[in-house]
């Protein structure tokens, strides 16, 4: 089987979601990238995360050749081949349908630097305009709109989180997930307070190496 360790961790993280709250039923979507092998391990779709297997997880090359794998590659592949195609510090795409960060891209609004966390991401986090699901279209969009920046939320539709591993990717999206229900529930009461950009500045060089990149097999 190729690529067996990064079809473990797609199943492994995939529970994760569902544990999390990141997403609901089959919603969302999680890939891993192996640019040695040009190929990318990915969630199989309509499979429910606690069915998954191993040998459900699909694997694609970069123009979304199924290459092996029983199951169907997630209809959203597009969305995550983009970013191992154009992003060299991007090996792990996460998309969610959790609660609060879909809350704000289906008011389409960006989220500021209100909670220092956010520079975990970049200096905001920027909803990309509506797209129909599964399409080019949303792939670029989601791409265009997270330049510069680790999350992305999707109108009317969810979120996006990218990190150098499926650690980190899934690290981001729990803590921007975090941040929208603090931005919501201050949005509720008054206006938040929204970092100066200089300081934004000096939290993403903090932050920098901070979020886990371990590879699990030299343990």
């Amino acid at each position: 089987m190729k690529l067996k360790y990064e079809r473990e961790l797609i199943v492994e993280f995939g529970k994760k979601l569902l544990e999390s709250g990141l997403t609901k039923g089959t919603g969302g979507n999680l890939s891993l990238y192996d640019a040695e092998s040009g190929l990318c391990a990915i969630s199989p779709s309509g499979i429910d995360y606690y069915e998954v297997q191993s040998q459900n997880v699909v694997l694609i090359d970069l123009e979304g050749t199924q290459v092996e794998g029983e199951g169907k590659p997630s209809s959203e592949m597009s969305m995550h081949t983009i970013f191992y195609k154009n992003r060299d510090d991007v090996r792990s795409v996460i998309h969610t349908h959790s609660p609060f960060a879909t809350t704000l891209a289906c008011l389409n609004w960006d989220m500021p630097a209100h909670h220092y966390i956010v520079a975990l991401a970049g200096p905001d986090v920027r909803c990309a305009p509506y797209e129909t699901f599964a399409t080019e279209e949303l792939a670029k969009a989601a791409f265009d709109y997270a330049i510069d920046r680790k999350a992305v939320f999707l109108q009317n539709h969810g979120m996006l989180a990218c990190g150098g591993s499926v650690e980190e990717a899934f690290y981001i999206a729990e803590e921007i997930e975090f941040t929208a229900e603090v931005y919501w529930r201050s949005r509720v009461v008054g206006q938040p307070t929204v970092l100066a950009g200089e300081e934004v500045v000096k939290l993403t060089q903090k932050f920098k190496g901070y979020a886990p990149l371990t590879d699990r097999r030299s343990r």
